[in-house]
């Protein structure tokens, strides 16, 4: 709503007009009383500070005579003494008055008076000489003399008139404040007169452009509410527009993370089959030779013994090179060496069986498996990182299997999920040597614990526990979330328990839980199905 032109110019023109008239009335009424204050402080400050001096100096006069002349008729040293104390009163009291009034002190009858309080003051010493004389009837002559009354009769009327020429500037003065105070009320009322009419039309104009305002306020705030309305509706939906996005960008990244983490593991799991293909071969090679060495041995064994039987005299070289090549101790030593040989031959075709079981992880079929390769295999790709090393404990690991029957399941899938929660246990353990606690962890041996059992006819329960430092609460509400780690940069995605949740949940239709506390490790306890439905 707009205004009309007159409600923009007439307030501010009046309004203008009313301050310059009131700062021109006020200002000589705060002159005024500027003044009338001024006089009435010098009023209090001088004016009658001298009356009440006037009124201490007749006061002193008095006393100082009647001392003398009580010592004249009694002969009382006390009352000398009396005389003596209150002198430089009166002195002092002088000398005020003619600090605040000097012009008083400076005509011809302060002179007269000055003189005639000099004259009183010479004959009332003269009159304690005499009384200290003993010769109190001349003392009291001589303050009864005609001089004496003369003198006093001067100064007593100066006195007088000086107090009445005080008192007389007194009310003068008085008489010119409240002159003064009379116009400067005179004046507030005029101006008051002025002014209060003048600002209730101020006061009018000033409504009716308020009211003016308030309307216009009033549709303004309609309109931004409308408007405002209409943002907060866009804004809502850009909002869920952006979480869908988001979510959707999420799915995504996590999808994408997911194939790369699954590619990776079908990737490990060709590398291991071929590495187990190709050191297969050999190595049945070498362990099917290694029976027929055996017998050559035994049979070159044999030979040389029969030899040293009948031999052993007849060639001074062949035992010159006997004695040089030691041969009872290859004698002895060498069935151990073919020993050894066979032993790690076996170790390398248990090995290469582990890994080729190892290696079905990117079978996407379900089938019946045992659950116990599947951890073995695991626990294998995973022997680097248990063994002692100088900044780490060595990890035992303890399996309490139970008896198991086949389990329908994706080998790869769950081959998996052990790779996963056996790799943060021993992320835990070495975690827990670095950062010891209160309690003393290096004395304590680094331990993983693996439990299986049959639940019921229908379930089976896999456990995994370490003996770490434990999880906290709110780090533990969050453990499946896709991306969460607690990890360093570069070393966790953060996928691994949310790819294991997906696998025992919604692939086997299973469940995974863990119990932690801090200080008390941590346990992943998996529970799946027997047979798939």
């Amino acid at each position: 709503m707009r205004l009309p032109y007159k409600f923009k110019i007439v307030p501010y023109q009046l309004v203008t007009i009313t301050l310059l008239l009131t700062l021109f009335l006020f200002i000589p009424q705060i002159w005024l009383n500027w003044q009338a204050y001024s006089n009435f402080n010098n009023i209090t400050k001088y004016e009658f500070k001298l009356q009440i001096l006037s009124d201490k100096i007749f006061y002193f006069d008095e006393v100082l005579t009647m001392s003398a002349r009580m010592n004249a008729a009694t002969g009382n040293f006390t009352w000398e003494q009396r005389y003596r104390k209150f002198e430089p009163q009166l002195d002092l009291a002088i000398q005020e008055s003619i600090k605040l009034a000097p012009k008083e002190y400076e005509n011809q009858d302060a002179i007269k008076i000055d003189a005639a309080n000099q004259r009183l003051v010479s004959m009332e010493n003269q009159s304690f000489e005499l009384v200290r004389k003993n010769r109190k009837e001349a003392a009291q002559l001589l303050l009864s003399s005609r001089e004496y009354e003369i003198q006093k009769h001067i100064y007593a009327d100066g006195v007088t008139k000086r107090k009445h020429n005080i008192s007389l500037q007194l009310e003068h003065k008085v008489a010119d404040y409240r002159k003064r105070t009379f116009w400067a009320i005179l004046e507030s009322i005029i101006s008051l007169a002025m002014l209060v009419p003048a600002w209730l039309m101020v006061l009018h104009l000033l409504q009716g452009y308020l009211k003016a305002k308030k309307i216009s306020q009033a549709a303004l705030e309609e309109t931004n509410y409308k408007l405002e309305m209409q943002v907060a509706a866009r804004t809502e939906k850009l909002n869920q527009k952006n979480v869908e996005l988001q979510q959707t960008l999420q799915e995504l990244q996590h999808t994408q993370v997911q194939l790369i983490q699954t590619e990776k593991m079908s990737s490990l799991g060709q590398l291991v089959a071929g590495v187990a293909h190709e050191i297969n071969n050999p190595v049945n090679f070498i362990y099917g030779n290694l029976i027929y060495i055996k017998q050559y041995t035994q049979q070159l064994l044999t030979l040389i013994e029969v030899y040293k039987k009948n031999y052993f005299n007849y060639q001074p070289e062949i035992n010159v090179l006997i004695d040089e090549i030691d041969l009872e101790f290859i004698i002895d030593d060498l069935p151990k060496v073919l020993g050894s040989m066979t032993v790690g031959a076996d170790r390398i075709r248990e090995i290469v069986l582990t890994l080729r079981n190892f290696s079905r992880l990117d079978e996407a079929e379900m089938k019946p498996v045992d659950i116990h390769e599947g951890i073995d295999s695991t626990l294998l790709i995973l022997q680097y990182r248990l063994k002692e090393k100088y900044d780490q404990q060595e990890i035992t690991i303890i399996k309490d299997y139970g008896s198991l029957p086949l389990v329908e399941c994706y080998v790869g899938g769950l081959n998996q999920v052990f790779m996963n929660i056996l790799s943060n246990a021993i992320d835990a353990l070495h975690q827990q040597v670095l950062e010891p606690l209160e309690k003393d962890f290096k004395k304590q041996i680094s331990s993983i614990i693996i439990n299986t059992k049959v639940k019921s006819k229908e379930r089976i329960i896999i456990s995994i526990k370490d003996n770490g430092l434990g999880i906290p609460e709110d780090v533990k509400s969050r453990l499946f979330d896709p991306f969460f780690t607690t990890k360093p940069i570069g070393k966790g995605t953060g996928l691994g328990l949310s790819i294991s949740y997906q696998i025992i949940v919604e692939k086997h239709g299973g469940k995974i839980k863990c119990i932690s506390a801090p200080g008390e490790g941590t346990e992943f306890l998996i529970e799946i199905p027997i047979k798939q439905r």
